[in-house]
């Protein structure tokens, strides 16, 4: 039980550090290459990392019948969720980015709630109005309302899209494990993204080092490891849980951001996504029948279940 615990709290320390790492590494990739050849170069390192400990832990490949579906959420989870967000990226900051993408908790819940028959209360849709409250004031504080609402539009729909991916894994991570099933989703968000790669060479050669070593680190590490710590974590907890983790990326997103590319948010973005983040808090609150008020989380005796 001890050892299961300690091992989730190092999965969410990975998946804090290394996804928080991962807005301003896009930033930075985004001064050489365009969207769509990022989110490539990114997921082709992923893949050949991934692809070496396959065939050095003689994985096995997964059924015919699970292939369609272990593809579309290697789509929507990789492929998609990575563009738009590249693309997001082009007009909104890092750190903002960064808290744009704590509403997936949000749309988890919804998805869970419309396929699975979760129960979302009143206090899921008080938080999600209140998170919707937070992106307004993000959008404002960015300067050109119209300009910025396009980035944050893409950002959000790639939050969407990766809730998805959060929503319908646990069945294929129960099945094949949560090393394989992640090998298996980035081959499937790979695969689709080779339309673009025309174009990728001639990019790879004009661009800075500095930006060519940015998209190898979110290849290596940022695409691959947080992805395994949070399908383990999934595999104890459940989606809706193991997501939470993402509402606390931002704070450190926020200085990476400031370190490694010199970005500070305005005072009302910075605002805005308080307030968002606070929402997605709030739609974790359980009321319970005595009115004491406490946070859902995963416990000592469900872990010790597994």
């Amino acid at each position: 039980m001890r050892k299961k615990t300690v091992q989730i709290i190092i999965s969410y320390s990975l998946m804090i550090g290394l996804w928080a790492s991962a807005f301003p590494g896009i930033r930075a990739g985004l001064e050489g290459y365009t969207p769509e050849h990022l989110a490539l170069f990114r997921l082709l390192i992923a893949s050949m990392a991934v692809f070496l400990f396959a065939v050095l832990t003689q994985m096995r490949l997964p059924d015919m019948k699970d292939i369609p579906a272990i593809f579309l959420l290697g789509f929507l989870g990789f492929a998609l969720y990575h563009m738009l967000l590249n693309i997001g990226e082009k007009t909104v900051s890092a750190g903002v980015a960064s808290l744009l993408v704590t509403m997936a908790p949000i749309f988890s819940a919804m998805l869970s709630r419309l396929f699975f028959r979760e129960h979302f209360g009143f206090t899921k849709w008080l938080g999600s109005m209140i998170s919707l409250l937070g992106v307004l004031l993000i959008a404002f504080g960015a300067g050109d309302f119209t300009y910025s609402m396009s980035g944050i539009l893409f950002i959000l729909l790639a939050a969407f899209s990766e809730s998805f991916y959060f929503v319908f894994q646990a069945r294929y991570i129960e099945k094949y494990g949560f090393i394989p099933f992640v090998t298996f989703t980035i081959w499937g968000g790979t695969i689709p993204m080779l339309v673009f790669l025309p174009g990728l060479g001639g990019e790879m050669i004009n661009a800075s080092t500095s930006a060519t070593l940015s998209i190898v680190y979110l290849g290596l590490l940022p695409t691959v490891i947080p992805y395994f710590a949070l399908a383990y974590v999934t595999s104890l907890i459940g989606a809706s849980e193991a997501t939470l983790s993402l509402y606390v990326t931002p704070a450190l997103a926020l200085v990476i951001s400031w370190v490694w590319i010199g970005e500070i948010p305005a005072f009302l973005s910075l605002l805005g996504g308080m307030v968002t983040v606070s929402g997605v808090c709030f739609t974790y609150l359980k009321i319970n029948k005595s009115n004491k008020i406490s946070f859902t989380h995963f416990s000592a005796k469900r872990v010790k279940k597994i």
